[in-house]
């Protein structure tokens, strides 16, 4: 199991000095994400660690009998973990926006429902205040219908009192001539008798009976004239709220039409933003393309590099294994054979001294570098088995592995050149010796092939790669940060574009629902239109109709009132006649 722990020094001085160690556990990993405190105390002895310092953070795997299975520094692993976490936590702040816009979208549809059936409610009351309004109005209009049949009557019976009244004046004419006969024939008297007197009395009174009284016809005339107004200001009220309402529809229709100009306005900037955006991934990619290329070309060179230092190995092992190779650093033999021999003899120990320990470091940073590689192959193996998510935190760790084993590589080859040199030097002074000594000399050792130019054209051109390389890893990286930052701007660009997209089909769907109210509010206007109308014709037929009967009631009138005056004027003539004590007296 893993653990993340601390190492704790109990005694003992500076690193790589004596002590007992410990490491002191201080988280456990349960799962690939999740860790959990360690309780108390818990220590478990470590071994062989004059590696890590006190203080030092460590990831430490336990077997079940808590023994030591592997150890490593858990800067860069926490370091892994931190970032995940960072990308975690950022990804749960995109999802928490996002979950609010959603909660704030829904809190704008709920209140738009809210209005939309407080808009409904109102229209519905306003539907049923026209149904009784029109009720009372189709009440009105059967008042006003029996007045009219009333009025027809009246006008009926006047019809008949007229005819009567014709009968009685044509009567009256033919009396009149009649008395205007009687009258020539009795040019000699000047006095009626007493019968015809009394006959033209009984006439005259019939006339005069015969005449229709129009007060009781003008008063309902005057009562229907007054019902008929106050029908009419009822009316004006349902005109004056049907323009209201008419006014209301236009305004609406023409918030209606700038609302879709500006729905038209804003597609229009949406498909712009859409183009740039559809040209910023276009540009993504040819960077990426350009990157891959550039990857590529890192990659041969990479190789070549490689192919150059295991060239470099080969030279200097064969220069190590064979007496015939060196590496062609020459030294001052001039000076080697005048020198006393006790001072070359300590100066070629020390040397040899030297060397030993030379050999021994690079010996240990040769193995170190062979672990290195395993842990690089082992890492390859596990990202073949990981699945997406462990996978990211593998490459990262794969790629730390391999920064570590490429330093450790490049300062290898110049340790391994030094060490080369260094035996040369002293296989140089050496062979010297062992001539001022009288010893024989190893044959061959003189007239060894010199390897030092190859070895400097290689160098060379190893160097000249490793800078190119360098180079190109610098624009490497360059480009892969202006990809981050691309794609960064275009996933913004994209969630800005989406959240704009779904505001217009959102203003799209209000811009449909006010369309059907405007046209909901239009269609109401025409129902109320064609329900008022008929009612209003109704009251101006009823109107001009009461207004005919008044004309012709005035001319009743005028026309009583003519007859009464002849009448009187008859009766004046037959008080001229003769007949007057008794015509006044009747």
């Amino acid at each position: 199991m893993l653990y993340l722990a601390e190492v704790q020094r109990k005694s003992g001085g500076l690193l790589g000095g004596g002590g007992r160690v410990e490491l002191k556990l201080l988280a456990c990993q349960r799962s690939e994400q999740n860790w959990t405190a360690v309780p108390g105390e818990d220590v478990v002895p470590l071994e062989e660690s004059n590696n890590y310092a006190s203080g030092a953070l460590v990831l430490v795997d336990l077997t079940a009998n808590r023994q030591v299975q592997r150890i490593q520094e858990a800067g860069r692993p926490l370091v892994s973990i931190l970032q995940n976490f960072s990308r975690l936590q950022e990804k749960f702040k995109m999802q928490e926006e996002e979950i609010e816009q959603w909660k704030q979208s829904l809190t704008y549809q709920s209140q738009e429902l809210n209005r939309r059936e407080m808009e409904m409610e109102a229209r519905r009351e306003q539907l049923q205040q026209m149904e009784e309004d029109f009720e009372q109005l189709e009440q009105q209009r059967q008042e006003l219908e029996t007045l009219q049949e009333e009025i027809n009557r009246q006008r009926d019976g006047y019809e008949r009192n007229r005819q009567e009244l014709e009968g009685a004046w044509e009567q009256l004419r033919g009396q009149t001539r009649r008395f205007e006969e009687q009258q020539a024939d009795a040019k000699q008297s000047a006095v009626l008798d007493e019968e015809k007197a009394r006959l033209f009395q009984d006439l005259l009174n019939r006339m005069a009976g015969a005449v229709p009284p129009t007060e009781s016809v003008r008063e309902q005339l005057n009562l229907s004239f007054e019902m008929l107004s106050q029908h009419q200001e009822r009316l004006n009220q349902h005109w004056q709220r049907l323009e209201q309402q008419r006014s209301q529809a236009r305004q609406g229709q023409h918030e209606a039409e700038q609302q879709a100009q500006e729905m038209q306005n804003r597609w229009q900037e949406w498909h712009r933003a859409h183009e740039s955006l559809d040209q910023a991934r276009s540009e993504l990619k040819a960077q990426q393309s350009a990157l891959n290329a550039k990857q590529e070309y890192a990659g041969m060179l990479s190789v070549q590099l490689q192919n150059h230092e295991e060239l470099h190995q080969h030279i200097y092992r064969l220069a190590e294994t064979s007496d015939n190779v060196k590496l062609g650093l020459q030294i001052d033999i001039e000076a080697l054979e005048k020198m006393p021999l006790d001072e070359l003899r300590k100066l070629t120990q020390e040397r040899e001294s030297d060397l030993e320990n030379l050999s021994r470091f690079v010996e240990s940073q040769e193995e170190e570098l062979t672990l290195k590689q395993q842990e690089i192959d082992e890492l390859r193996a596990r990202i073949q088995a990981a699945n997406d998510y462990d996978r990211l935190n593998l490459e990262n760790e794969l790629a730390d592995e391999q920064d570590g084993y490429q330093m450790l590589n490049e300062t290898l080859v110049g340790q391994r050149r030094n060490l080369q040199e260094r035996k040369s030097i002293l296989n140089q002074h050496q062979m010297v010796l062992r001539r001022r000594q009288g010893l024989p000399v190893a044959e061959g050792q003189e007239s060894a092939i010199d390897l030092g130019p190859i070895m400097t054209q290689v160098e060379g051109l190893r160097q000249q790669q490793a800078d190119e390389l360098r180079k190109l890893e610098a624009q490497i990286e360059q480009m892969k940060t202006a990809i981050q930052q691309a794609e960064r701007l275009v996933a913004n660009q994209s969630v800005e574009q989406e959240s704009k997209r779904a505001e217009l089909k959102q203003l799209e769907g209000e811009l449909v629902r006010r369309r059907a109210a405007v046209a909901e509010m239009q269609g109401t206007v025409n129902l109320y239109h064609e329900f008022l109308q008929p009612v209003q014709d109704t009251a101006d037929g009823i109107r001009q109709k009461l207004e005919a009967i008044a004309g012709n009631m005035s001319q009743v009138q005028e026309v009583s009132d003519h007859q009464l005056q002849a009448i009187s004027e008859m009766r004046q003539v037959l008080v001229s006649l003769g007949g007057a004590p008794e015509l006044a007296v009747s």
